[in-house]
């Protein structure tokens, strides 16, 4: 059973930086391919980027170059590292695994960009 945890949410300001983690559990991890995904009241849920189990990365167009998305297989961890925030990128955002033998999702966590 696949378990993801989310971690590293909360407030910044415009312009501010933020780290999101994902700690998975339950699965071997290094086979998964990992997104990121966020979703706003009264909208679908978007995809915001992913990374496949050989490293190979593909990032919304909203978000390109402003976030990158990384994984430790050592830790079992995925990272998204958001940088240039803007109040657009306010969302709940979730962690994502997914292979041929499973997926899950995490709980999702709070981002708010506001001053």
């Amino acid at each position: 059973q696949v378990q993801l945890v989310e971690s590293g949410g909360g407030l910044v300001q415009p312009g501010g930086s933020l780290r999101l983690s994902c700690a998975a559990s339950g699965i071997r991890f290094s086979i998964y391919a990992l997104g990121w995904y966020r979703q706003v009241p009264g909208r679908q849920r978007e995809l915001v980027a992913v990374i496949n189990s050989g490293g190979s990365t593909n990032y919304a167009d909203s978000v390109k170059g402003r976030f990158t998305i990384s994984r430790d297989n050592a830790k079992n961890t995925v990272y998204l590292q958001m940088n240039s925030l803007k109040p657009e990128d306010t969302a709940v955002y979730y962690c994502n695994a997914v292979s041929y033998i499973s997926s899950g999702w995490g709980q999702g966590i709070q981002v708010t960009v506001s001053s």
